[in-house]
């Protein structure tokens, strides 16, 4: 049974849609949605059956962790701890954006949605349907690419409804993407306050280095 197609404005978005969506991820269904970036896999990170189920939709390896959108700081710091002044000073500078930041996981979050490594890795998307669904939902939600393992990101959501359409119940298309190069990801989760780019993607390392020496 192919997935649903639910059109939602990218920059205005129905909240009565927007609504059905979190009623769709409430109810343990996984839902393909626009980034800023790529399309995404999203379900409730604590449903560890709907977490189960991206990784085997994905045939993902189950030692790495799904990274988490954020609707804002405030909700981040409610799923992290010991984040330090690093977090604090990359999150005002880059988010709402295309970065990620890996720190240490709450008690909030089950540890198999971190892989069980007591990470986790968030973001503030600068996109409304994602940040919305967020908001409506009341709870991040997983934000890894919806693509099959070794196929390309989608930009737009007939990509997701051809390699995936037929494992996943509902693609909100929101039109193409903003971007169509990858996250930054930057890994704080060190006791040390060290950081490290583990992927460069679409914010730059000198920039990262930068926003971190203006402390």
């Amino acid at each position: 049974m192919s997935a649903e197609i639910l059109r939602i404005h990218p920059d205005e978005p129905e909240p009565e849609r927007i609504q059905y969506v979190a009623g769709c991820i409430r109810a343990g269904k996984v839902v393909g949605l626009p980034t800023d970036t790529f399309y995404g896999l999203a379900v409730d990170p604590v449903n560890l059956r709907a977490v189960e189920s991206i990784y085997e939709i994905k045939s993902r390896m189950k030692h790495k962790p799904l990274s988490l959108l954020v609707a804002n700081l405030t909700q981040a710091y409610q799923l992290a701890r010991d984040c330090g002044n690093c977090f604090d000073q990359l999150a005002e500078r880059f988010w709402p954006g295309p970065l990620t930041v890996i720190v240490k996981a709450s008690s909030r979050l089950p540890l198999r949605s971190t892989a069980n490594t007591g990470n986790v890795a968030l973001r503030v998307p600068d996109a409304a349907i994602a940040r919305m669904v967020v908001e409506a939902l009341g709870l991040p939600i997983t934000a890894t690419s919806a693509n099959l393992a070794g196929l390309p990101e989608c930009t737009y959501a007939g990509c997701v409804r051809d390699q995936i359409g037929e494992r996943i119940e509902l693609i909100v298309d929101g039109g193409p993407t903003g971007r169509s190069v990858p996250t930054t990801i930057v890994d704080l989760s060190g006791c040390d306050g060290t950081w490290q780019v583990l992927r460069e993607g679409a914010i730059p390392t000198h920039a990262i280095a930068l926003a971190l020496q203006e402390r």
